[in-house]
Parts: structure tokens; sequence; C-alpha cells
């Protein structure tokens, strides 16, 4: 277990990757999805154009499209061509190999088209929204877009793209980027055209067809605001919706400039509360829209990962952290600056029992290279840890030193990806300190510190005596906060298994409070021991 742990860790800390998965043969560059819809079966008919930057030399690539199964659910593809010429390909077990007539030389290009069809198995979800319309709307995340694009179907490889989607005429079309052509012809049919100039994943390639109410609801440096809901709400959607203008400005003004040349907010039919696929993002209908504004949280949350997961990508799917925890921390910060300090103080407690909750069921580190049914990293070590991590880093540098980590830290790998390490490396360069045994206990390991406190009051010499007793199998290193009756606060650096301090007090404390201002993710009691 110690070499895995130890060779996981170096991962960790070590290795940054920039635009792409070490080892990988090819660096996907443009993808044009050509999609044709209809209502008159689940059918999806598409060609993609996908333009590829050769790494290294290679006879053959091989992208990632689910094959037709038993219940004729999967894709076909037709041919596949290079300037019109017809390339040997083998669909099977998901993959599609393409051969080259010769092998291609690392540092060229090829443009390679893709015809296929087939009924989504996953994806590109086909349904009835909740009030009965027939609706489509991409859920890729988190490596579901092979169900009915044909790519590489990983966080790491991202590319510029296009959409251009035929669909019956009655419907509108929402997709990654800017709006280039909106069609009618034939009077049944409507080709919508978006162009995304920003390189993406995968995971966050999206459309979205359906009957919407489309409302403008602002602007923010010039970036135009959306909402896109279902007509039969649109009132309540609208003003839900428009929130986002209020949450915006405040990521720019403290992460960075927005990425993206718009801001689409859409009902949906998506099997996440939200999913933040860029420039567009969805929540699902379920609970999303109120008319009273309960989502405020949902929003800041999914804009977060337009920085935070959308432009600086974790590498790889173990580091989800980076992705989740900074999108839960940042909406408690968001919070913190528009509600007040207690609203935050109340999100964090309520974090920390949720990641106290998980570790008693699954006891796994927040970067956890074990898990392979990536849905799983849909958990409080990825969310509430990850932001449990991030506010005590803040706790321990201060809030200057901590935004001009954060910021430098997205600056560094915004349209790139990022490990866990490089997070440590940008937080290091800005405070000056050596932050790795911080990052190790708090994420490679597994569990929190769990604490048996006890206190004796000795009036003769006026003085309170305090225990402190980590009773977990390793030992973690952490300032702990202590509140006597006065209100006096007592920081105590603990690192043993067991630490004794020592306070003045002229008079017997009421009681002792074990961090007063919620800073430390631990569990414990505290408890006045019998004479």
């Amino acid at each position: 277990m110690k070499k895995i742990l130890l060779l996981f860790i170096a991962i960790g800390f070590v290795i940054s990757v920039q635009a792409q998965r070490p080892g990988a043969a090819i660096d996907i560059q443009h993808y044009t999805f050509s999609i044709s819809l209809s209502d008159t079966s689940n059918l999806v008919k598409g060609n993609a154009a996908v333009d590829i930057l050769f790494i290294k030399e290679a006879p053959a690539i091989t992208l990632d499209l689910v094959s037709k199964d038993n219940n004729n659910k999967g894709q076909a593809v037709l041919q596949v061509t290079e300037k019109g010429k017809p390339l040997t390909f083998t669909h099977t077990n998901n993959q599609l190999t393409i051969q080259f007539a010769a092998p291609v030389k690392s540092g060229e290009r090829k443009t390679i088209e893709i015809t296929y069809e087939g009924i989504p198995a996953d994806g590109l979800v086909i349904t009835k929204n909740k009030y009965g319309h027939r609706v489509f709307f991409a859920d890729n995340w988190p490596n579901r877009a092979r169900n009915w694009l044909p790519c590489v179907d990983h966080p790491a490889d991202k590319a510029s793209l296009d959409f251009i989607v035929t669909a019956p005429a009655h419907y509108q079309v929402i997709a990654n980027g800017v709006k280039a052509e909106d069609t009618t012809y034939n009077i049944q049919l409507r080709r919508t055209h978006y162009t995304e100039t920003t390189p993406l994943s995968t995971k966050i390639m999206v459309i979205g067809v359906a009957e919407f109410a489309v409302q403008q609801s602002g602007t923010v440096n010039n970036i135009p605001v959306s909402s896109w809901v279902y007509p039969e709400e649109k009132d309540k959607g609208f003003y839900d919706y428009a929130l986002a203008v209020d949450i915006l400005p405040w990521f720019i003004k403290n992460v960075g400039p927005y990425a993206f040349k718009k801001l689409a907010n859409v009902e949906s039919t998506t099997i996440f509360g939200g999913m933040e696929n860029a420039s567009a993002i969805f929540y699902s209908d379920e609970a999303s829209i109120t008319g009273t504004r309960k989502s405020e949280s949902l929003l800041t949350h999914e804009i977060a990962h337009q920085w935070f997961g959308d432009m600086a990508t974790e590498a790889d799917w173990s580091h989800l952290w980076l992705s989740e925890g900074f999108a839960t921390y940042m909406t408690v910060l968001y919070f913190e600056q528009k509600h007040g300090s207690d609203t935050a103080k109340k999100m964090l407690a309520k974090d920390r029992e949720k990641v106290i909750d998980f570790a008693r069921k699954r006891m796994r580190p927040v970067v956890d290279s074990s898990v392979t049914n990536y849905m799983e990293l849909l958990n409080a070590n990825s969310y509430q840890k990850g932001g449990w991590v991030l506010h005590m880093l803040r706790r321990q540098l201060g809030d200057e030193l901590f935004w001009k980590g954060i910021q430098t830290y997205y600056s560094r790998f915004s349209g790139k990806n990022a490990v866990t390490g490089d997070l440590c490396k940008a937080m290091e360069d800005v405070s000056g300190k050596s932050l790795q045994p911080f990052f190790q206990q708090w994420l490679f390991r597994a569990g929190q510190p769990k604490l048996d406190l006890t206190w004796t009051y000795n009036a003769t010499k006026k003085e309170v005596n305090i225990t402190v007793i980590q009773q977990q199998s390793e030992l973690y290193q952490f300032p702990l906060e202590l509140q006597t009756g006065n209100n006096e606060i007592k920081q105590v650096a603990i690192s043993n298994r067991e630490t004794t301090v020592t306070f003045p007090a002229t008079i017997k404390p009421a009681a002792l409070t074990v961090d007063p201002n919620v800073n430390l993710l631990f569990e414990g009691t505290i408890k006045e021991a019998k004479p």
C-alpha cells in the first residue's frame, strides 16, 4: 500500500499536464459536428469533421464511439473519409479505429470526416420534459459524449468546435459558443449553427433542442447573459435565472476574465442538478425554477465552473476536486460577500457534516485513482471536502495571499489542464511557504482528525488545562482554535497524539468552544473532566 500511495502522491504533485494526456498520440484541434434530429424517431444522423494534430508518428488513430448493442442502441459508422477518399476503419467495443495508408508523422495535421447514425443509449438524452414536450439535451459528463459523438472522450483533450443542428422548425437550439446561423428552410426544418473558438473538453460540449422561451437577462462586460426556459414557467424562470447577471461580475473581479462570448442559463432534463457546459449551463427542470430564487447557490456553483473545470480543467478524473471543490467553496465565498459571514459559517458547518458522514461510510482520499466508475466521484470528498481544503488553506495563508494564489493558479492553467500539485505550486510560489505537507494530509489521506478534548479548571492557580488527543491512526498537523467563556480565542498548534495546553482564567469558564469560527475540518467532542 505504501508504494502505491507514494507513487500516487508523486503523480499528484509532479506531473503537470498542459494540454493533453501523457503519452497520447494525437491532440484533437477542432470538431465540426453536424447533427440531424427528427420528431418521427430517435435516430440521430451525424457527420463529424475532426481536425487532428499528431503528437507521435502513428499508422492509425482510435476515437471513442459507442457501438450498437443488442437493443439497437448505439452508433453505426457508415463511412470515414479524408479529402473525400475512403479510409479503412473498424468499429468494435466502443472504439473507432481508423487506418491511414502510411504512418502519419509527428507534427502533421489531418482532417477526417465520419458519417454515422444511431439511437443514443445515453449522452444525448431524447425524452419528454415535465410538461410532456419532446426535448433533446446533451448530458456528456463524465465520459458519455461517446454515446453520440466520435471523439477523444477525456477531459485532458480540449478542442474548439462547431455544432450544426438540423431539427424540426418548431424547436430552438442552444449550444456552446456564438450563433453563426439560424435558417428555416422547407418550412419544416431549421438549421442552427454555433461556433466555439475556445478549446473545450468533451464533457462540457453541449446542445439543447426544445421549445424555449428566451430572455436576454442583461450584459456583463459586453457578455450577453440569457435565460432559456420552458414557456409554461417563463416568468418564474426568467426571474430566477436573471441572478446570473449579479453573480458573473464577482467572478470576473476576483478570479479573472470570463473566457466565453456568452452565458446562457438553460432549463433542461439533465440528470444533474446543474451541469456546467461551457457558456450554456444546464439546470434540472425538477428544482431549479421556483420563482423565489432559491437556486442562487446552484447558479453560483455552475457559474464558478466556467473558470474551474471548464477553463482550468482537471487533467484526470481523480483530480475532480479541482473542479467541484472549487465550485463548492467559491459559492461559499460569494455568499459570504453577499449575505454575510454567519451565512458562510452555516454553509461550512453543513458541508463539514456531509464530509464526516461520507467518511463513516467510505474511507477514501479526495484524490482517488482507484475509482473507475467516475459517477462515484460525485461525492462529499470531491465537493464539500475539496471546498473545506480551500477554506483551511485560506485561513492558513490569509485572504490577500489566498486570492493572489487563486488568481495565479487560474492564469497559469486557464485553457489548460492541471493536477493537484499545480495548485500547490502556485500557492507556494505566491506565499513562499512549503505547502506539500498540507496538501498531502488533506487530499491524499482518507478521513479527517477525530479529536477527544477534555478540560479542567484549577481554581487555585486560576487556569484552564486542556488536553487534546488525536484518535485517528495517522496524525495531522493543524491549528486548533478554542474559545473560553469570556469569548477570548486561543490558537493551539496540534501535531502530536496528545497535546496539553494551559490558559490563565480568573474565573471558571461556563464552557469551552472548539473551532468557534468554523475553520477546521474535524470531528470530535469536548467535555469537562471530573476532578
